[in-house]
This record gives C-alpha cells, sequence and structure tokens, in this order.
C-alpha cells in the first residue's frame, strides 16, 4: 500500500497536498496497489482529498500535532506506516518534508529519495526514481531496494488531477511523544499564493537600486497574477522580507513561468530556479550570467522595461 502524507497549510489541503496524492495515486497504479492518505492535526475538508487518488483518509489527532515538531511528525507518520502496513511513503519537498525524511527512512530502515520530480518506474524488477542532482544540471535515476521506501516530491513536479470521489475519514490511534520544541511566535505570509506552489513568479535584485523601487515588480506580478520574490542581497538587505528569497540557501521554485529582472544569475541563485519551465531575464547587461539559463532575454533598462510588459499584458487580458 502507499501511503502519502498530506499536509495542510494555513489550516486548508492546498495545491502541495493534491499534487502529492496524484503522485501517489500513479505509485500505487503502477505497483498494482492502493493509495491512501494521512493527515495530523483536525483540518477540516480531509476528505475531498479522495477526489485526487486517496481512496481512503487516515487522521491522526492530538495536542503534541498542535505545532510541527519534526520527532513528534516523524513519529506519527512512521507509526502510521507501521499500522496500516504501507510499503511506499510519499510526502512533500518543502520544509517539513526536508525535516522528516531522513528521520523517517532511519526509522523505518527505509530507502529514500528526496526531491524526486518523476513518478518511479519499475526498471528490470527495480523500484527506480529519477531526481535532480547537481542543482538540477544533471539527473540521477534511484534503484531503492529496501521494503519499505520514501519519497518526498518536488513542488510542481507532475499535473493535478482528480481521478475519483470524497473519501471516507478513519482515525488511528497513536501514542505520540510529547513535543521537545516549544514554539513561541508563529508568523504566517499571507497574499498571493505560496512560492513553493507558484506557477508565475516575478522576482527582483540589486538592480531595483532600493525598496523604493518595487512597485514595478508588483505591477508586473498583479497584472499576470504572479507571486514576487527576490535575490538574497535583496533580502539580506531588508528590502523585501526573507521568505520571498529564492536560490539555494532560500526557497527552490519550479514555476511554469519565472521573470528575473535586474538579477545577475550567480550559481547560488541559479540553483533555486533553474527548474522553472520557462526563464525571461531583463538586465542592462549583455554580459550577465543568467543570459546562459534563460529561455528568452532581454537587455535593457528594467524601469523601461516591465512598465511596458506590464501595460502589455493588461492590453493582452484586457482583449
Amino acid at each position: 500500500m502507499v501511503l502519502v502524507y498530506a499536509e495542510a497549510t494555513n489550516g486548508q489541503f492546498k495545491k502541495a497536498a493534491h499534487e502529492v496524492i496524484t503522485y501517489g495515486k500513479k505509485t500505487a497504479d503502477i505497483l498494482g496497489t492502493e493509495c491512501h492518505a494521512l493527515v495530523l492535526g483536525d483540518t477540516p475538508g480531509a476528505e475531498a482529498l479522495g477526489k485526487y487518488g486517496a481512496g481512503k483518509v487516515y487522521r491522526v489527532s492530538g495536542a503534541s500535532l498542535a505545532a510541527f515538531d519534526a520527532a513528534v511528525y516523524t513519529a506519527a507518520i512512521a507509526d502510521a506506516a507501521k499500522q496500516l502496513g504501507a510499503t511506499v511513503i510519499i510526502l512533500s519537498h518543502n520544509s517539513t518534508g526536508k525535516n522528516i525524511t531522513g528521520r523517517l527512512a532511519a526509522r523505518l530502515e527505509a530507502g529514500s529519495v528526496p526531491g524526486a520530480n518523476t513518478v518511479p518506474e519499475m526498471r528490470d524488477g527495480y523500484f527506480t526514481v529519477r531526481k535532480p542532482v547537481f542543482s538540477g544540471k544533471a539527473f540521477a535515476d534511484v534503484q531503492l531496494l529496501t521494503d519499505v521506501k520514501i519519497i518526498s516530491v518536488a513542488g510542481n513536479s507532475i499535473p493535478v488531477k482528480e481521478s475519483g470521489a470524497e473519501a471516507s475519514v478513519e482515525t488511528l490511534e497513536i501514542s505520540l511523544p510529547e513535543p521537545r520544541t516549544k514554539v513561541v511566535k508563529h508568523q504566517v505570509a499571507t497574499g498571493r499564493v505560496p512560492l513553493p506552489e507558484a506557477e508565475l513568479v516575478v522576482s527582483g535584485g540589486r538592480g531595483l537600486k532600493g525598496p523604493e523601487n518595487w512597485g514595478v515588480i508588483e505591477d508586473l506580478a498583479e497584472a499576470l497574477g504572479a507571486t514576487t520574490a527576490c535575490s538574497r542581497p535583496v533580502a539580506d538587505s531588508d528590502w523585501r522580507p526573507h521568505h520571498e528569497h529564492v536560490g539555494q540557501t532560500g526557497v527552490a521554485i519550479r514555476p511554469n513561468l519565472y521573470i528575473a529582472a535586474g538579477i545577475s544569475g550567480a550559481i547560488q541563485h541559479l540553483a533555486g530556479v533553474n527548474n522553472s519551465k520557462t526563464i525571461v531575464v531583463i538586465n542592462s547587461d549583455a554580459d550577465a550570467p543568467f543570459f546562459k539559463a534563460a529561455d528568452y532575454g532581454v537587455v535593457g533598462d528594467l524601469f523601461e522595461v516591465l512598465p511596458r510588459l506590464t501595460e502589455a499584458v493588461k492590453k493582452y487580458r484586457g482583449q
């Protein structure tokens, strides 16, 4: 059986949860088995996860799950997997997944593939999973030979697909450990679609010259219905909040469209965005390294290019 941990975000099951269940359903079909979902906590709407391929939904509740604690969540998922006899466990490759994938593998003596971006295959009788390596410059095909297998799925890897109807929700009785981490403050980014889930992203760098000029980025994002992002120097200078920082040391994203304005394209930034399906670079420096990774490039002053691009988008959408 394939067990998918469906994580709720801000009290809702969003795209990331639907994506891993779609992935889990496809994996279960390949193995000729069932796909079930696991939810932690009392988030409403869990039965709707059945629409994306979960034949049944299991819920684990308890005060220990009120705030994220890696040890508690690992124990809950591992014990649920043992109780249900799951042989494949799937979760999102987000901050939670990065925290607990290795812990789960150790606890269950399982092989794991973090950050997979394709559905597993059976090759010559071996369960094989592909993942990007070397910051997306190559791919590795990983054979999992253990009885239990764990996969974390990179965001925007496969299209979300509805393939069923609402599923029944059953409660699993699991003894949860007490959290060892105390949460003193919880800040939630509000507004547009969170960066890991965004399909359209407009990003700015030091070429904006200061936070007072960020309006040209926001105007284009508003016209496109996109999420805004920034390079690390921008976040480090407090021009923008750190949750908008994309790159090797920030958020790794895989949008359908990534527009970078005033960003030179250092390797650390590219590592977090080079899995974007289409990259558009706007920079006044024709020798900026980002142009080598771009699908489309505009050599020009971003303060001239972005407003004209925004107006063109508005005109197109108005038609």
